[in-house]
């Protein structure tokens, strides 16, 4: 999606049912690390992993990761919070043939985000925002954030060389954010 393409959506779901505040906006097209932002807005954040593990990837996802249907990925769902409050929900694909062993471990074996790992391994990298979008809320999103609100939601990939290292969207309620 191209930066005109981003703005003309953000400028459509404030235009709608709901009013975006300048931070929401700036999280919704930001295509740098959610973890630096959200760090200097709230003191250093703390991820907790809900789900880890590796699956072949429906065919959705291949084509999503341009991988094949047997290329197994890293799915990965972590929450992002200070002080236990919930601030967002992420959700990941990592195709397993992309990144190296110790990328790997730290990826599966510890609460870091991923753009930490980027800068430990000094990956260089590039993100694309591919979507921006207002969701309405489920049961568990509900009980994750304590909220019924719909949500605020962009996927973006994370590419390297060329190819998607790794596919993300990230959510959070549209209350969230708002001074």
């Amino acid at each position: 999606m191209t930066n005109e393409n981003i703005i003309k959506k953000i400028n459509e779901l404030d235009n709608g049912k709901y009013k975006l505040s300048k931070l929401q906006k700036i999280l919704m097209v930001h295509d740098g690390s959610m973890t630096s932002i959200l760090d200097i807005l709230n003191g250093t954040i703390a991820i907790k992993t809900l789900i880890q593990q590796f699956e072949t990837p429906s065919p959705k996802i291949a084509k999503l990761l341009n991988i094949r249907r047997t290329d197994d990925v890293n799915y990965r769902v972590v929450l992002m919070h200070k002080d236990n409050k919930p601030l967002i929900h992420a959700i990941s694909y990592t195709p397993l043939k992309r990144i190296k062993d110790e990328f790997k471990e730290d990826l599966t074996k510890k609460d870091l985000p991923i753009g930490k790992i980027l800068k430990k391994y000094n990956v260089e990298s590039r993100r694309e925002i591919e979507n921006v979008s207002i969701e309405p809320s489920t049961d568990e999103m509900s009980k994750l954030f304590n909220s019924n609100n719909d949500l605020l939601t962009r996927e973006y990939s994370i590419f390297k060389n060329n190819e998607k290292l790794i596919w993300i969207k990230e959510t959070f309620p549209w209350d969230y954010f708002k001074e």
